[in-house]
């Protein structure tokens, strides 16, 4: 589908009516359950983090799954032996008894199965970051919407006690107005900043290489590509930003209530067309929300790291992220915000914590398991769910955007578009090979 034909469609459907052309006209709706009873879940991707999350819904009815790599699929089968096997999403989805899909597949596949699984009224967990385009982002959004399905991101740290004990801390003014945030990553920890490999390799016997390219472009077969390092490529992942932004920047935006930036640019290492860069270092530039003042917010990976003195002699953890206050400094040094430091620490001596406001949840699956089960009419959605997720993945895809294009990008939050770039359109609204499109 051309990219230009999307926008259109999308900004009249999803933007002007909320659901509209873009949704279609036929509504199918998913059934609640009762608490005791289990659900029939569908995994796609069950190898590595698919694996995780198999093993995390494992007490509910897997029904079916699925992977492109027989021997990876073969492996979980032998778990689960009364599971239908699949290697292509497709065909799975049109198995009767599914209630719900876990989506565990590389990036650029998260948003083909998710919305295939939505229309057909299937709720859907779906890992981070939740899509491979800002595009994605925002039709996610609309049909979980209408579709009324309960839905969750894999950034499972947002389920975390102590994730929601700094979210209080934000909101209470530990540290005063915050204006300026700064998150880094040790990742990446595969290759990137890459041409991509000419020579075309023998796909492995296991390996269902046209299943795998899912929905980009057909490109010959590499080992360089996969497993594994996909993530490195943009035809497939979205670099070390994509990977760990949605834990590491989770508990910021949540806290401070973020959503489009005003602006975003970037350095980097040389850049091309294939492979993210070896490093990054991205800002991002937030307005004033409400009574809360504008934020910059700064994002370092490939060993890039904020100055040292912002955390008082502390030592800067492999991820974290830092909050300046006007009153103090909050430290986070861990990739899921689950821990945290006022700074500097004779300032807070005799700090009280506020009482906590956030109810804990049991674990970041069963949030979603127990929202699958829920009427729509009186659901508590699960605490990453897409409305919320969505608005996180795109802000962190807008990152990748500034990489790409090499220089500061004017963003029109409401509508999508790059206003100083009319070649951002080509990254915001991608091309499907035919048949693994959002339809």
């Amino acid at each position: 589908m051309n990219p230009l034909t999307n926008r259109r469609t999308f900004l009249k459907g999803a933007v002007l009516t909320g659901a509209g052309v873009w949704l279609g006209t036929d509504s199918v709706r998913a059934q609640s359950k009762s608490p005791n009873e289990k659900l029939n879940i569908a995994v796609v991707g069950v190898g590595g983090r698919g694996g995780a999350n198999l093993g995390a819904v494992a007490g509910e009815n897997i029904v079916a799954l699925c992977d492109v790599d027989d021997n990876t699929l073969a492996g979980a089968a032998q778990r689960f032996p009364k599971a239908q096997k699949y290697n292509d999403y497709r065909k799975m989805l049109e198995q009767k008894d599914i209630d719900a899909v876990v989506v565990s597949t590389p990036d650029h596949m998260h948003a083909p199965i998710a919305a295939n699984a939505i229309r057909r009224g299937k709720h859907v967990y779906c890992e981070k970051p939740l899509t491979h385009t800002v595009h994605e982002a925002r039709v996610l959004r609309e049909l979980a919407k209408e579709h009324r399905v309960a839905t969750q991101m894999g950034n499972q740290g947002h389920s975390n006690d102590g994730a929601r004990r700094t979210v209080e801390l934000i909101q209470s003014n530990a540290v005063g107005y915050i204006r300026e945030i700064h998150a880094w990553t040790d990742r990446p920890i595969w290759p990137q900043g890459m041409s991509r490999p000419t020579e075309a390799q023998p796909v492995p016997s296991s390996l269902h290489y046209d299943l795998w390219l899912g929905c980009a472009p057909e490109k010959p077969y590499n080992s360089a590509l996969l497993p594994f390092k996909w993530r490195g490529w943009w035809d497939y992942g979205t670099g070390a930003l994509g990977d760990m932004a949605c834990h590491v920047l989770d508990v910021a935006f949540w806290g401070l209530k973020l959503e489009h930036p005003l602006w975003i640019e970037a350095q980097s290492s040389t850049v091309n067309n294939e492979s993210a860069p070896e490093w990054s270092i991205i800002t991002y530039q937030f307005p004033r929300r409400g009574l809360l003042p504008p934020v910059k917010l700064t994002w370092y990976d490939g060993k890039k790291l904020p100055p040292a003195d912002l955390v008082y002699g502390e030592k800067l953890e492999d991820n974290g992220s830092i909050l300046v206050g006007d009153r103090g400094t909050l430290y986070l040094p861990d990739p899921y915000g689950a821990s945290s430091k006022l700074l500097p620490g004779r300032r807070f001596e005799d700090y009280q914590k506020p009482a906590p406001t956030i109810p804990n949840v049991t674990e970041h699956h069963a949030d979603w398991i127990r929202a699958c089960k829920e009427s729509p009419d009186s659901r508590v959605e699960a605490g990453s769910n897409f409305q919320y997720a969505t608005a996180l993945t795109e802000m962190v895809l807008l990152g990748n955007l500034a990489v790409r294009l090499g220089h500061r990008i004017e963003w029109d939050g409401p509508n999508a578009r790059a206003t100083n770039a009319p070649e951002a359109e080509a990254l915001v609204y991608k091309q499907y090979r035919k048949g693994f499109g959002l339809e």
